[in-house]
């Protein structure tokens, strides 16, 4: 992550569900770190940004969806830090806004159709396309892997030095979602114990992230870690309905942050329901941390 990048702060965000609980909640404001390139995906990326320039790579290359937040960050961080960046992508060409933000970057992307973008897990997948592309290195999809999480390690340090921010002297629990698991492991880590994170699944439980976060774990040589899942996928990834829409709405209106339908609003309507379902100790702070992504909602019809 860039020096000179402003740092994230904790804000105090209310609504009634949390008033009549006598819980506290405030958000870490991942999203205003940066225009263009913010959330969680600057810390995931950080490592293998270092990686590359350490083998000399002057290419980057992922994959992700025709939304991807992944490959939304990888085309913008690569157009300021200098590499060239490649795309392989979900499906089959397509409009949409975030394409056109990749092109605009200058991201040469390649379209796997669905059956390509299942063979992204086989031996062997990178081969040709680094043949393809000699001077690149791949990045996983998502920025997964015990690099990525390591990167998102520091994010607990900024909680830490923002708690100032909302006059508390403490917190309780940090709330994430999770797509892949990666942000989370890396919380998990730096956290080492000293307070749980609740990850809300933006997937369905058996799209694999307990299976990803236990490898980071097991590569990270770390045991008996201190962490939960709850499912918020609304039984399928991308799956907005207008009861979550409705949510969305309510709480930008009551607490002016923006939201967006796929992972930071599930993640609220997750904390809701636990704090509903008397999950929660009364007079319990927590932390909600903002993975950004905001740039993904264009292709919902919001308001």
């Amino acid at each position: 992550m860039a020096d000179d990048w402003p740092q994230a702060l904790l804000q105090r965000i209310v609504f009634p569900w949390l008033v009549d609980a006598r819980i506290e909640l405030a958000v870490l404001r991942l999203d205003c770190i940066d225009p263009s390139v913010n959330g969680n995906k600057p810390f995931k990326l950080a490592g293998y940004l270092a990686e590359a320039r350490a083998r000399d790579a002057d290419t980057l290359i992922s994959l992700g969806g025709p939304y991807s937040n992944h490959l939304h960050a990888l085309a913008s961080v690569g157009r300021r830090e200098g590499f060239h960046t490649v795309g392989l992508v979900r499906g089959h060409p397509c409009r949409t806004p975030t394409i056109d933000d990749l092109e605009a970057c200058g991201m040469h992307l390649h379209w796997l159709g669905y059956q390509g973008y299942r063979e992204r897990h086989r031996p062997g997948f990178w081969d040709d396309w680094l043949a393809r592309y000699p001077t690149a290195m791949e990045i996983p999809e998502g920025g997964g892997g015990l690099m990525g999480a390591v990167g998102c390690s520091p994010i607990v340090d900024l909680i830490r030095k923002s708690l100032h921010a909302v006059d508390w002297p403490e917190y309780d629990q940090i709330w994430i979602a999770a797509g892949t698991g990666t942000t989370l492991a890396g919380l998990v880590l730096a956290e080492a114990g000293a307070h749980p994170v609740v990850g809300a699944l933006a997937v369905p439980c058996d799209h694999g992230v307990p299976e990803n976060v236990g490898q980071i774990f097991a590569a990270a040589m770390r045991t008996n870690m201190r962490y939960r899942l709850v499912d918020a996928s609304r039984r399928g990834f991308g799956r907005v309905d207008d009861e979550l829409l409705g949510f969305m709405r309510t709480c930008e209106a009551q607490c002016g942050v923006p939201l967006e339908p796929i992972y930071t609003a599930k993640t609220l309507l997750a904390l809701k329901q636990a704090v509903e379902a008397n999950a929660l100790e009364a007079g319990s702070r927590i932390v909600f941390v903002h993975t950004g992504g905001l740039q993904g909602r264009r292709g919902f019809d919001v308001y």
